[in-house]
Order: structure tokens, then C-alpha cells, then sequence
């Protein structure tokens, strides 16, 4: 078996007759706000594998048990499709003719692709020269109709919400609450794959949304009695755009990982009740950190992530000291690393040979044979 939801009796459900896994909604219809009338748009997205990463737990030390949830393997390459089938579904099910979103990227790329298989139009604001050419690629070729923005993703966003109130346009943002109904099921995922909660979640944040979708989750199966415990959810920002760590709104908020590249997070609130609730922390980490954990992944993991993914094994590792003993740990990694090629290129500390004359000879030579 295959499948990483099968404990799920929705699952079970879903799937008589068929082994094929049916999508988020219908793996989870039990826990979600969907009814018979709702049109599920859907990419098959969740099911995302959790991969045991030997090379990071030793690191960590003292017998820690360290996993990564890969939601980078979702359709569009990121978590954003958890919650983008959700919101589209319900925007369909109101009768939306368009979507609109603020985005650094990862949020255009998925809004677009549901929006377009909806039969929907999607408007996405992104901050001029700060997003991955990969997420640019997406969206625009998904079908958006994108609008660069003189500003940062905060300034977007401000004109988005204007836009939705104003006018006949549908936010998917995250403060739209589809869509962290969507986002929680990656919770409910971990639990059915591991048999209960972890100790620890780590998570990089951005708008943190996805750390209140994850806390929602393990907090509704723990109430349905799917374990036992609920995780200490660690959370970690970009020094350059950390306003959950420093408490105040940063104004022109800079990191190399341009998808937490945000300094006034829409879901402040929620994210710092889940930080309280669950006893977890917020903590910066350095660009450094973040890009040192990145080639980790991809060099000793085989798991290539996006940078701000790394976030959450920059942070982990950062911390680590403060992992009890004998701890199951995961960590969150939103996006893939095709994503943002050229920061895999430019911060490569691999060796790559250029103008290597054809014959066996040559390469050898190189090869120090």
C-alpha cells in the first residue's frame, strides 16, 4: 500500500473499488466544510510523502527521530494546493467568476492552476523582481493574469483585500478560511503516516497561515481521539523578515528566500496563539543557516527543496540543544526546489565542469582517473 491516508475512515470511504488516491477533499470529507452540492476542483493534490532524514536527526543527536513532510511534491510544487482546492471549490460552489491573490509566488502558481481548471479567472499581485522565475513561469503559463506590483508583498496584499471588497472578485489568500481548512489535512497526513502526533512540528513562516492550518489539524484529530498528544510547533522565520520573532511589523523585510519574504504576516494573531497554545517558539534564523540546511537536504537527503522550505531544518538545527531526548521531530518543507533554480545554481558548492573536450580520454582526466 501505497497511500499515507488509509487510516483515514474517509479515505476508506472514498476509495471503494479504487486504489487511486481521490484528492485532499475526498480523502478527508468528514473534517471539512463541503457539501454534496460543492464542486470538488481538484489535482489529486496531498498523499505528499514524510521521509525519514538519518543524516539531520544525527545531527540533532540523543536519539531524535527526524522527519520531513515533502509537500513540495503537491501538483503545482507546493503546499498552496492544499488550501487552493478548498477555496476554489467553495468559490465555485458561490458562483465566483474570478479569483484574485497576493503572492511571492508559490499562492499565484496554485491559484491559478485551480482557478483555470474551475473555469475561473485569476488576478494575481506580485512584488516587482522578488519572485522565482519557476512560480513566475507557473502562473503565467497556468493562465493567470499576473499584475507586478512597485512594492512588497505586504503593500499587495493591502490592495487585494480592497479589491475583493470592492469589487466581484473572490480572495484566496489565506485570511480566506477555505484555505487553511485545506492546509490542515498535511496534520491529519503526519498523524495517519506516523500513528500519532509528533513532538515537534517545525515550520518556516511567512504569512503563517500554514502554522495556525497545521495546529487546527492536529488539535481536531486529537479531539476525535487520532492521538494522543498534540506537537509543540516550532516556527521559524528569515531574520531579514522576522516580525513574529521581534514583535513588530517589518517594513522592508529581505531574505534569499523570497517565499517568507513577508513583514506583516496576515495570520499574526493565530500564529502566535498556536505558538502559546502549544508551548512552541518563534525564532529567526540567517540566510546562511537557511541555504546551509538547503544544499543539507539536497546533497546528503536527495530531497531538493526550495529555499524558505529549508527554514524549517535551518531552524531545527539551530535549536537542537532544545529537542528532548528520544523526541519524533518533523519538519515542514513547503515548496520544491525547481521552484527557484537559479538560487540552487548561484549557491551550489558543487564542482561544475565546463568545456570538457569529447573523447573518453578528457574525461577521465577530469574525473581523476
Amino acid at each position: 500500500m501505497i497511500l499515507s491516508a488509509t487510516n483515514s475512515p474517509a479515505f476508506g470511504e472514498a476509495s471503494s473499488g479504487s486504489r487511486a488516491w481521490p484528492g485532499l477533499i475526498e480523502a478527508y470529507r468528514p473534517y471539512l466544510p463541503v457539501t454534496d452540492s460543492t464542486p470538488v476542483i481538484t489535482l489529486r493534490e496531498g498523499n505528499t510523502p514524510l521521509i525519514p532524514v538519518p543524516t539531520i536527526a544525527e545531527a540533532v543527536g540523543r536519539g531524535v527521530q527526524v522527519w520531513v513532510k515533502y509537500d513540495g511534491l503537491n501538483p503545482t510544487g507546493s503546499f498552496k494546493d492544499r488550501g487552493m482546492t478548498m477555496a476554489i471549490s467553495k468559490a465555485k460552489e458561490a458562483g465566483a467568476k474570478a479569483v484574485i491573490c497576493a503572492s511571492t509566488g508559490n499562492t499565484s502558481a496554485s491559484a491559478a492552476a485551480y482557478a483555470r481548471r474551475g473555469g475561473m479567472r485569476a488576478f494575481v499581485l506580485i512584488p516587482d523582481g522578488y519572485v522565482a522565475l519557476g512560480k513566475l513561469a507557473q502562473a503565467l503559463l497556468y493562465g493567470a493574469e499576473v499584475l507586478a506590483l512597485k512594492g512588497n508583498f505586504d503593500q499587495a496584499l493591502e490592495v487585494v483585500l480592497e479589491m475583493a471588497s470592492s469589487y466581484p472578485v473572490t480572495l484566496v489568500n489565506s485570511l480566506n478560511p477555505y484555505r487553511l481548512e485545506g492546509q490542515k489535512t498535511a496534520a491529519f497526513e503526519v498523524v495517519d503516516h506516523l500513528g500519532n502526533a509528533p513532538d515537534w512540528l517545525c515550520i518556516p513562516v511567512g504569512n503563517a497561515g500554514n502554522i495556525s492550518a497545521y495546529w487546527m489539524g492536529f488539535c481536531q484529530y486529537y479531539e476525535q481521539g487520532k492521538c494522543d498528544r498534540t506537537p509543540c510547533m516550532m516556527g521559524f522565520q528569515a531574520e531579514g523578515a522576522s516580525p513574529l520573532v521581534t514583535g513588530k511589523r517589518v517594513h522592508h523585510p529581505e531574505t534569499i528566500a523570497t517565499a517568507i519574504r513577508i513583514g506583516n504576516p496576515a495570520s499574526w494573531e493565530k500564529a502566535v496563539a498556536v505558538q502559546q497554545s502549544s508551548q512552541g517558539k518563534f525564532t529567526s534564523i540567517t540566510d546562511a543557516e537557511i541555504l546551509e540546511a538547503y544544499r543539507l537536504l539536497a546533497s546528503q537527503e536527495g530531497i531538493f527543496c526550495e529555499p524558505a522550505s529549508a527554514a524549517s531544518v535551518a531552524g531545527l538545527l539551530k535549536v537542537k540543544d532544545q529537542v528532548p531526548a528520544g523526541a519524533t521531530v518533523v519538519c515542514v518543507l513547503t515548496g520544491n526546489g525547481l521552484k527557484d533554480p537559479d538560487t540552487a545554481i548561484k549557491h551550489s558548492n558543487n564542482q561544475f565542469y565546463q568545456g570538457i573536450e569529447p573523447t573518453t580520454a578528457a574525461v577521465a582526466e577530469v574525473m581523476g582517473l
